[in-house]
């Protein structure tokens, strides 16, 4: 059993992160370490897959780079998540048993599976297509309280892509193009489900570092890990972790770095509490007047200590990055001061805004 500190285990999972001193150089070796850039539609500051890629690789990062790996199908867009295309056989064993997963989804798929036909001979025969230009001959809608109501064809291709049979081939503007999995996905075989859950798991832990073994399930990327690793403590937190040993007893030299609210790191906000102590919540649904750090702030690391959070905005049209206010949740010494703005001055050369 490794017993930790609270400073050892930050370090491990700034480290996994990328986020220390040591950037990495390329997207794609940062992706394959991540396991994945999530995709959000947001873009106050810039969308959250090109600022997750910005935050460890700096303004040598360019957004074009990621539109030519998705195109080139070196990375692959699976259920909201860019995914290193290697990956995909982790997932194919799952696809072809979804139906075991959820009855409300497979009973709803089985009453319109003439649609799901009509879309999978639209496809094979035209595709890739956007969902506006794929037939919906649905004999029963889709009934949801939220904004999924009625959009039937959608649904129906999410679940598809659940069932391995339908694939994101690109994007038109901001539309998703459809197509046949088989047409998108590499034609390798796909790993058996044990063995990939075993290697999502181990991927999944040394992307985070120090993870827990079990916990509330969340959708499509799960913040447990398993049994993978091992098993460790942390000093002043209740319960046990689950660690990556390549990460035990490595020096670490930090810096600062301003991260997406959906970033990895504090993305479990139960972890953050636990090992950062630091408050966060996404504020962008919140009235204006009841927000404490604004619309989309973005937290501010610096070494192994979550700092502070950023108020901005990227105002393309006007041509400046708009800083509202450094929220400080410890008083910044010079050096955390002068570390903080010149990645804020970073930030505005990478977006080609002046700041203000």
């Amino acid at each position: 059993m490794h017993e930790l500190t609270r400073p050892e285990a930050r370090r491990i999972a700034v480290q996994a992160q990328l986020l220390d001193a040591e950037r990495p150089t390329e997207l794609h070796a940062v992706v394959r370490r991540l396991t994945l850039l999530q995709i959000d539609p947001t873009a106050a500051i810039a969308p959250n897959a090109d600022l997750v890629a910005w935050s460890r690789l700096g303004s040598s990062y360019v957004r074009e780079d990621l539109t030519a790996a998705l195109a080139n199908r070196t990375l692959l867009e699976l259920r909201a998540m860019i995914r290193p295309s290697e990956d995909l056989t982790l997932y194919r064993a799952d696809m072809a048993v979804w139906e075991k997963e959820t009855k409300h989804y497979r009973e709803w798929v089985a009453a319109n599976d003439a649609c799901r036909r009509d879309i999978l001979n639209r496809l094979d025969g035209q595709g890739p297509l956007t969902s506006r230009e794929l037939p919906d001959t649905c004999a029963v809608p889709w009934q949801s309280s939220g904004w999924t109501h009625n959009r039937n064809v959608s649904q129906l291709l999410e679940l598809m892509v659940m069932r391995g049979e339908v694939a994101i081939a690109g994007r038109a503007g901001r539309e998703r193009l459809w197509d046949l999995a088989s047409r998108v996905y590499p034609d390798e075989p796909a790993v058996p489900a044990v063995e990939a859950r075993r290697l999502r798991n181990e991927r999944r832990l040394r992307a985070l570092g120090i993870a827990r073994a079990t916990g509330t399930a969340l959708p499509v990327e799960p913040a447990v890990v398993g049994e993978a690793g091992e098993p460790a403590v942390v000093e002043g937190v209740k319960g046990e972790w689950r660690v990556d040993p390549a990460y035990l007893d490595r020096p670490f030299s930090g810096r600062a770095a301003l991260l997406s609210p959906f970033d990895r790191l504090i993305h479990d906000r139960k972890r953050t509490t636990e090992l950062f102590g630091y408050d966060y919540q996404l504020e962008m649904y919140k009235p204006a007047d009841k927000r404490r750090w604004g619309y989309f702030a973005l937290p501010i690391l610096y070494g192994d200590q979550l700092v502070g959070k950023l108020d901005a905005t990227a105002d393309h049209k006007a041509g400046v990055l708009l800083v509202n206010a450094v929220h400080q949740d410890v008083e910044f010494s010079r050096s955390i001061a002068d570390a903080v703005e010149a990645e804020i001055d970073d930030l505005a050369v990478w977006l080609d805004l002046r700041r203000s």
